[in-house]
């Protein structure tokens, strides 16, 4: 298998970066929610050293995106239009100390190896490297299909690696510490709705 390679993401990188969002995150994820080229513009706009790519032979394998906001801002856990400012990433603020990992996404053939880990500790080197706060919000997207009558119960199952979750397992493992829930965080059936709450500490 070649290797990847990650870097910045730059302009060349759209197409590749809006394609692999619809592969990442299939119905019944609205798709009204995924990226648009002109979101990824502005995101480069306002942010080009916090857009991340995997690119294997030329194709983007995989994404993150991240923003700035204040440490008010962040301890608020405002729901994901509140926080972000919309698609475009309005309310990233150049002044914040904390940077909120907004999206990671890894092609679904190309999982398992180590390149959503990779992409993490590019966020994380940039954050220390700036002496700023890391932190995101995650979906939980095997709550639907667990059996599990709330989502706090099943947060709580997967922290203790009772259960696996697709995308919080990961995250956990990666080294990121489980800080809670936001009710409301975006509209996701599949996760009732609801974000949890991460956070690397050092």
């Amino acid at each position: 298998m070649p290797e990847f390679e990650i870097r910045l993401a730059n302009p060349a990188d759209i197409a590749g970066i809006v394609a692999l969002q619809r592969d990442c995150f299939p119905p019944p994820f609205p798709d009204d929610l995924l990226w648009q080229p002109e979101h990824i513009i502005s995101h480069l706009q306002r942010f080009r050293e916090g857009q991340f790519v995997a690119v294997q032979e030329g194709k983007v394998i995989a994404s993150c995106t991240n923003i700035l906001v204040s440490e008010q801002t962040w301890n608020a856990h405002l729901d994901w239009e509140s926080l972000t400012g919309g698609l475009s990433l309005k309310r990233h603020n150049p002044h914040g100390t904390v940077m909120y990992g907004i999206d990671i996404s890894v092609h679904p053939k190309f999982r398992g190896q180590c390149i959503a880990r990779g992409l993490y500790k590019a966020r994380i080197e940039l954050a220390e490297s700036k002496n700023w706060q890391y932190a995101t919000v995650c979906r939980l997207p095997g709550f639907s299909q667990s059996g599990v009558k709330t989502i706090a119960e099943y947060a709580q199952k997967v922290v203790a690696a009772e259960l696996r979750d697709q995308t919080l397992t990961p995250l956990l493992k990666i080294g990121l510490t489980y800080c809670g829930l936001i009710s409301g965080y975006m509209e996701d059936p599949e996760s009732d709705n609801t974000g949890a709450i991460l956070k690397w500490i050092p």
